[in-house]
């Protein structure tokens, strides 16, 4: 009988320690940022501006996100009274197809990832290594990205000078 016994207090013991939740201090990893940015990678090595232009963007949201007519007419009366301007869907492909230009790359790796201090939302820099497709190995490229409103990590700021200086 002891045996039975011992053997029942093993299995509630197992059973215990598989259900057991872990609590982890402090922030957790901003997982999607690292996506963002690799998204947006392959995005511009596709040219698929409306992609990036969708995962390119500021807190207000993402850069294709140009709002509606009547809400872009708004936008642009504002802007006499110093409002932002609305720009749009056109203006983002450009905007985004010249950044792709500029991204093409045979490889990439992200090095690292840190928070960015004194931001009103959440904002993380993501670094990254390019080998662009002339073959040039470009270091610690800044990548900063901002969550949303909705959740979502946008890229805001790309050191663009620092890939264009390799080539």
């Amino acid at each position: 009988m002891k045996a039975r016994s011992i053997l029942s207090v093993l299995a509630l013991g197992i059973l215990t320690a598989a259900c057991t939740t872990v609590v982890v201090e402090g922030p957790p990893p901003a997982v999607g940022a690292q996506l963002s940015v690799e998204r947006f990678l392959q995005a511009a090595n596709e040219r698929d501006v409306v992609a990036m232009g969708r995962i390119f963007g500021t807190q207000d949201g993402s850069a294709m996100d140009t709002g509606s007519t009547m809400g872009c007419a708004f936008k642009k009366i504002g802007t006499v009274f110093g409002g932002s301007s609305c720009t749009s869907k056109q203006e983002v492909e450009i905007r985004m197809d010249a950044i792709a230009s500029i991204l093409q790359h045979e490889d990439y790796q992200i090095v690292d990832e840190s928070s960015v201090a004194g931001r009103t939302s959440p904002t993380r820099r993501v670094m990254v290594n390019m080998t662009t497709r002339n073959g040039a190995t470009v270091m610690d490229v800044p990548f900063v990205v901002v969550q949303d409103g909705d959740g979502r990590w946008l890229v805001e700021q790309v050191d663009l000078q620092r890939v264009m200086a390799a080539r």
